[in-house]
């Protein structure tokens, strides 16, 4: 018995059409923060349980965009806490747009697929292993939450809501090739492009919270900008 069980391939792993195993699946998390000092530790806390609690290989890259109360310095704390092969550091000078960040972050990934979503805690990391089953099942290119179907709720919810996606690696990094948008539009310009590519789509219900500590990191300036990205996106696609 137990010389069977050595003989089996890791769980996840993936194997070619000639049957030779791959490298088992890892899942690189993409959380870029600013002004997020105290809901971070929160973040991560969960999302190291969701993983772990489900056997799931990960990493979680942090993409500080210079916080000026001291996100970093939490960061960096959380790094030696859980080992800098679980959380990842990678931070940048001055805020620069979101869909920077996630380009940023995708130049350290990892992993063979990505999730981006927000540190602010509007989306509770217990739904990723759902995600993850999702596009398993479908062999879906990506996997987005959505409060518009099953059981998915919103609690505080406003025009700065935030999004969280699973995506194949490669298809991330097509899709980030073809975006133009830098801030919050970026994430609408991603799925539009995905139809546009023929990418398939599955869909988790989920809830979504608004933040739970902090001010929202979309200000008055950044909703405008939002809204002019969209009338742009929809005047070209």
């Amino acid at each position: 018995m137990a010389s069977q069980e050595a003989s089996r391939p890791p769980p996840r792993a993936r194997r070619e059409a000639g049957g030779r195993a791959l490298r088992p699946d890892k899942y690189s998390v993409l959380l870029p923060t600013y002004n997020e000092r105290e809901n971070l530790p929160l973040i991560v806390w969960l999302l190291v349980k969701s993983f772990s609690g489900s056997g799931i290989n990960y990493e979680i890259i942090i993409i500080d965009d210079g916080s000026p109360d001291g996100t970093r310095d939490v960061a960096e704390q959380l790094e030696k806490i859980y080992g800098s092969d679980k959380i990842l550091l990678r931070p940048r000078e001055k805020k620069l747009g979101l869909g920077t960040a996630y380009i940023h972050g995708m130049k350290h990934a990892t992993g063979n697929y990505i999730i981006i979503m927000d540190a602010d805690l509007s989306h509770h990391p217990k739904f990723i292993p759902e995600f993850i089953r999702k596009q398993k099942e479908g062999n879906f290119d990506i996997v987005s939450g959505t409060r518009y179907k099953g059981n998915g709720g919103v609690y505080g919810w406003d025009l700065k809501r935030k999004l969280i996606r699973l995506y194949r690696k490669e298809v991330l990094q097509k899709l980030m090739e073809k975006c133009v948008s830098k801030g919050y539009v970026f994430q609408m310009e991603m799925i539009v492009r995905a139809r546009q590519l023929n990418y398939t789509i599955g869909e988790v219900p989920i809830s979504f919270v608004d933040r739970v500590y902090g001010e929202s990191k979309l200000g008055g300036n950044e909703i405008v900008s939002f809204l002019k990205g969209l009338l742009t996106l929809f005047a070209t696609t």
